[in-house]
């Protein structure tokens, strides 16, 4: 038993290996050109918000497309859905006040 504890583990961190590059995986150009312009629309409609517009800061409120294309290069799939519904449900926030 003692001598498969080793080659367990050996194999356990032979998939995580593996498995990791494909979720960390950036962006392709293709996906990042329309999900920049898709964060734009966001941003605008929460900065018009009377009631949020003023208090959106940071970088997911930035007005400039290469900060959002830039990011999503770099990004994995899992973080760009996360920021997207992040923004939808500040900007949700804004209109259920």
């Amino acid at each position: 038993m003692a001598g498969r504890l080793p080659i367990t583990a050996f194999f356990v961190s032979l998939s995580l290996l593996v498995a990791a590059p494909a979720s960390v995986r950036a962006a392709d150009p293709a996906f990042c050109k329309p999900y920049a312009r898709a964060a734009l629309v966001q941003v605008r409609e929460g900065l018009a918000s009377p009631r949020c517009g003023a208090g959106l800061q940071g970088t997911r409120w930035s007005t400039e497309f290469s900060v959002h294309y830039e990011w999503c290069l770099e990004a994995s799939g899992d973080a760009i859905v996360a920021e997207r519904d992040a923004r939808a449900k500040v900007l949700k926030g804004c209109s259920d006040r």
